[in-house]
This record gives structure tokens, sequence and C-alpha cells, in this order.
């Protein structure tokens, strides 16, 4: 079961208000699109996004609780403009991603994100378009590999790691999750800890086929605009790339007098007793950007219309996927 992570926190920040219209750019299991549609009743309204189309399904239930204040689509928070559009909506009151890799993606064998449960070499978060991690594999460079490993999974033994990996899939060994996860674990030397050897190389090559990093800069570029004055934004980040990705975004904007303010100075990290009980918390690192004046990009058209009701909102837009 999914536990959504900093949900106090994440509530407390964002001040969802009756009549607001909100983005939950990362809708997973719903547990934040469900906290602000509670938080801003009896008229607030959340259009949610997600590359999963697993998520969108599995948010038919808040479609149904809530009518028309609710919209499920399947696409990337790197297309909230183009979708914000699509649904006559103009501006936003607040907007909410968290970066995490949701439990039922990870519990899920047949995904390819799980290093101890055997599966296809996958890891898209869009299971209905892009490369798998076996094209990826297939076509990446040793250099290229070595790269990714240093750079997204902050991997010491980047380069054994990739040569190990390289020879592996030239000889047509890696076909599954264990696989990967065994030519990994016997290319990293030195004493085992409590965490998985594999764990930073499939992070790094989870990033890489999704194109995390660089969808998450168009986020943080496209989504503060969006704004409407006292609106806010809020990202929760697990690792040390995406959040100096928001911290550098965050505080770009915030140099610019009288439009922006930064809320969090340092970043809200769960409590003592939320890592307690539910430890993939852990790592969790939320920061809040408040636009103060009124934002004049990007434009969207306007004469915004009602979102669409119950199930009619889970639909999918074109374009490319991000997440």
């Amino acid at each position: 079961m999914h536990v959504p992570v900093l949900l106090k926190e994440m509530v407390h920040a964002l001040q969802p208000r009756s009549g607001g219209i909100y983005l939950d750019g990362t809708l997973g299991a719903g547990g934040y699109a469900l906290a602000i549609l509670e938080a801003s009743a009896p008229d607030g309204r959340v259009v949610a996004l997600d590359l999963d189309p697993d998520a969108v399904a599995r948010s038919l239930p808040l479609a149904q609780r809530f009518g028309e204040r609710f919209c499920a689509v399947h696409g990337g928070f790197h297309q909230a403009a183009e979708i914000l559009s699509s649904l006559g909506l103009e501006r936003l009151d607040g907007a909410v991603l968290d970066l995490g890799l949701s439990s039922d993606q990870l519990e899920d064998p047949q995904r390819g994100f799980s290093i101890r449960n055997e599966g296809p070499l996958d890891m898209r978060f869009d299971t209905t378009a892009g490369e798998t991690l076996l094209d990826y594999l297939e076509h990446a460079s040793l250099r290229e590999l070595e790269r990714i490993l240093a750079e997204y999974g902050e991997e010491r033994h980047a380069r054994k790691v990739a040569r190990a990996v390289t020879r592996s899939q030239d000889r047509g060994e890696l076909r599954t999750t264990r696989d990967l996860a065994e030519v990994v674990r016997h290319a990293i030397p030195g004493p085992r800890s409590k965490i998985h050897p594999a764990t930073r190389a499939f992070q790094a090559l989870r990033i890489a086929v999704n194109r995390e990093l660089e969808r998450l800069a168009e986020a943080l570029r496209m989504i503060p605009p969006l704004l409407r004055p006292g609106g806010r934004f809020c990202v929760v980040s697990y690792h040390s790339l995406e959040d100096r990705m928001v911290k550098t975004a965050f505080r770009d904007f915030s140099r610019n007098p009288g439009q922006w303010s930064l809320v969090t100075r340092k970043p809200l990290r769960p409590s003592a007793e939320e890592v307690q009980a539910n430890p993939r918390s852990r790592s969790a690192r939320m920061r809040v950007l408040e636009a103060l004046g009124e934002q004049h990009k990007p434009r969207i058209p306007s004469s915004p219309r009602p979102l669409p009701q119950g199930g009619e909102g889970l639909r999918r837009t074109t374009g490319e996927p991000a997440r």
C-alpha cells in the first residue's frame, strides 16, 4: 500500500481553499489529490497527471466520489500548460509534485523496477510508449552507461559496473531484472550493506529511461508562471540531483523582487515518527515556492470551462510522455 510522504506538511504548505484550482502533477495512488480535494471542499478542483496509465485507471473512485471537482489525465507534468489549456484553465491556485516511485510500481515485478523480484527489463513509467530498459541497453555505449551511473546513481564504481553490464549485454545474458541485479552485485567490490548493491544502478537507469531530469527541468520552468498571486508550488524529491534542481530553480525565481517568495529556506524533512512508520520516506525533501505577483508567461487561453465530469476526465493527451 502506498503511503503519501509529508502529506500533512504538503497540505499545510499548499493551503488549499474552496474554489481553488490545483495541479497534482504526479497522481500515483491518489493520496495527495484526495487530501487536496478534502481540504478545498466544497468546490475546490484538482487536475491530476500521471504517465502511468494504471495510476489513471485506479483513480476512477476519486472521479466517482468528487465528480467534476476531479480530473485525471494520462500525461506528464512537463505537459502541464498544454493539458491545462486543453481543459480551458488559465491559472492555478497551487501545484504539487511527488517525484518518488510509487509502491504500486515498485511492488509489481512486471514493471521492471524491482531488484529483488524477477521481471522484464522495462522500467518505463508509461508502458504504452517509449523504449524499455532492454531497448536502451542495446544501444547505450560504455561511456554513456558510465556517465549515467556516476551522475544519476552517484555510483562510486561506475566504470566497473558499466563494463560488466556492457559485457553481459553483448553476450545476450541480460533478460530480466534479476540478471541485471546479479551482474551489478558481482561487479561491486567490498563488504555488503543492508542496501542491495544494485540500488544505485537501478535508480540511474530508471532516470535515464524515463528522461526524468530533463522533464523535471521543463516542469520547474513551466509550472510556477501558471500560479495566481498567493499560489504555491510544492515539490517533494528523493534524489540529491532532483533536490538540487528544485533548489536552484526556486532560488532563481525568488530573485525577482515582488514576484516570488521562498516559503522554505531549507527543505522540509519527514519526522522521525514518519520515517519509522514509512522507511521509504527517509530521503524525502520538500521545497515550496509562492507566487506574489501576477504572472504573465506562459500564456494559456482564457474562457475557462468546467472540468470533465467523472470518468470523462480519464483521458490521454497527445505529445511525448514525461514520467
